[in-house]
């Protein structure tokens, strides 16, 4: 409740300063003889508020390095982030005259557009991708676990095949030595070679490489009808004992699958960011010299 009422605060007194500004600057137009200017009062009034939200936006980055900084709380500051950042794009236009005016103005302000809507694009990714990853991710997995978990669904699969390719004096050793797999054991040892081999190689070619491989690629086992054929395969090779360890690859193979989803969800929610933070501090940084170099000359 309180992050809602957080999120109301901020918008409203956004919209707020949004709406005084533009009737103090179609004030300030109108009466301008030769037009506004971001050189008299009013626009380096507009300029000096626009550059004061863009640092506080900026500061965000600070606050989540920091986080034992005790300087508010972090629900604010990204609120804060939110709708600063929105509100100083429209407050430096009025600074501006929405006009971009000579090469080092033009460069700050095609890069604080793109700021801008990266910014946007963010936000919406952000509240829209995670409902998304818990719909089609059913087990979310920590982002930093998932290597570790796809090496154990490897180790997992491997021990499955060592099972699938044991010879007959094999399978019956293991079969005296573990009774809840007797009955498997006693059909892979009736299983002629050839089977052996045939399910082997569609374990090597086809299914081990699909869980080495980074990422969710469309093709093979990552691709779940053509993934249902291979099992499918495999199981008309393997008798009917072994089915149930067919079905328990198969497993691995979806948690792999949702794995890769989850993967690929969280580069792309984060991906914008790789613009958005570079950008930002170049715009802090030539905003900067651009307003040394307005009051100088």
């Amino acid at each position: 409740m309180r992050i809602d009422e957080t999120h109301r605060s901020w918008a409203i007194a956004s919209l707020v300063i949004l709406a005084g500004s533009a009737v103090v600057y179609g004030i300030y137009a109108a009466a301008s003889q030769h037009g506004p200017s971001g050189g008299t009062p009013i626009g380096l009034t507009f300029g000096i508020g626009g550059y004061a939200m863009m640092i506080f936006a900026g500061l965000l980055s600070l606050r989540k390095r920091f986080p034992i900084w005790r300087i508010g709380r972090a629900q604010t500051w990204m609120r804060g982030h939110l709708w600063l950042g929105l509100l100083s794009y429209p407050i430096i236009l009025f600074h501006a005259a929405f006009h971009f005016g000579g090469l080092l103005s033009s460069v700050l302000m095609w890069l604080f557009t793109i700021v801008f809507v990266s910014g946007i694009m963010g936000a919406a990714l952000q509240h829209y991708l995670p409902h998304v990853i818990t719909t089609q991710v059913p087990m979310e997995t920590i982002y930093d676990q998932i290597e570790r978990i796809r090496q154990q669904l490897i180790s997992e699969a491997d021990n499955l095949m060592e099972v699938f390719s044991a010879t007959p004096e094999m399978a019956m050793a293991m079969a005296s030595e573990q009774s809840d797999t007797k009955v498997a054991m006693a059909a892979i040892r009736d299983m002629s070679e050839q089977n052996r081999d045939e399910l082997n190689e569609i374990y090597q070619l086809q299914v081990r490489p699909y869980l080495y491989e980074r990422g969710a690629h469309e093709r093979g086992m990552a691709e779940p009808r053509k993934a249902a054929v291979l099992i499918q395969q495999m199981k008309t090779i393997a008798p009917t004992e072994l089915h149930d360890m067919i079905d328990d690859l198969e497993n691995i193979c979806e948690e792999k699958r949702n794995l890769d989803r989850q993967t690929t969800m969280h580069r792309i929610l984060h991906s914008w960011l790789l613009v958005h933070i570079p950008l930002s501090y170049a715009v802090l940084l030539l905003a900067a010299v651009h307003a040394v170099m307005a009051l100088r000359y």
